[in-house]
C-alpha cells in the first residue's frame, strides 16, 4: 500500500546542538543565547557563575561548551578542569571567550593560544556560529 507524504505536515527537526555559556556577563548571555537559537540549530543554556558550571553541565549535557576566561566568582580553566572531569564530558569542545587578548592575537594562533581554542570578545555572531559548527556535530 502507497502512502502519499503530505508536503504540509510538519516534517521532523534534526536534533540542536546544546551549547552551555557560562561567562559573568548577563547582558552577553543573553543576547547570544537569543541570537543563536534564533538560528534554529542551536539550544542554549546560560550560566553566570564560574562555580556553577560544572553542576550545569552534568544537568545539560552539552555539545560545546563557551567559557569565559575570567569571572568574578572564579577562574575559566577551573571551571574548564571541573567540567572536563564530569563523566561523559572529557571530549566536549570547549571554546573559551575572553577580552583579554585581541583578536589579531587569536587570529595569529589560529584560534589556538596555550593549546585551547580562544575567541577575542567581543565576538560577531557570524564568527561564533562559524567556530561552533567547526566544533560539533548535530546529535542523532
Amino acid at each position: 500500500m502507497n502512502q502519499a507524504i503530505d508536503p504540509a505536515a510538519p516534517q521532523p527537526q534534526p536534533p540542536r546542538i546544546r551549547i552551555l555559556m557560562v561567562d559573568d556577563e548577563e547582558k552577553l548571555t543573553r543576547l547570544t543565547k537569543l541570537n543563536l537559537e534564533r538560528e534554529g540549530r542551536y539550544e542554549v543554556r546560560t550560566e553566570n557563575r564560574a562555580q556553577a558550571a560544572a553542576a550545569a553541565a552534568r544537568a545539560f549535557q552539552p555539545d560545546l561548551v563557551l567559557l569565559d576566561v575570567v569571572m568574578p566568582d572564579g577562574d575559566g580553566g577551573q571551571a574548564a578542569a571541573d567540567i572536563r572531569a564530569l563523566p561523559g564530558m572529557q571530549n566536549v569542545p570547549i571554546i573559551f571567550l575572553t577580552a583579554t587578548v585581541k583578536s589579531a592575537e587569536v587570529d595569529a594562533h589560529a584560534g589556538l593560544i596555550g593549546g585551547q581554542h580562544f575567541m577575542a570578545k567581543p565576538v560577531k555572531i557570524e564568527d561564533l556560529i562559524a567556530c561552533i559548527e567547526k566544533h560539533t556535530r548535530p546529535r542523532t
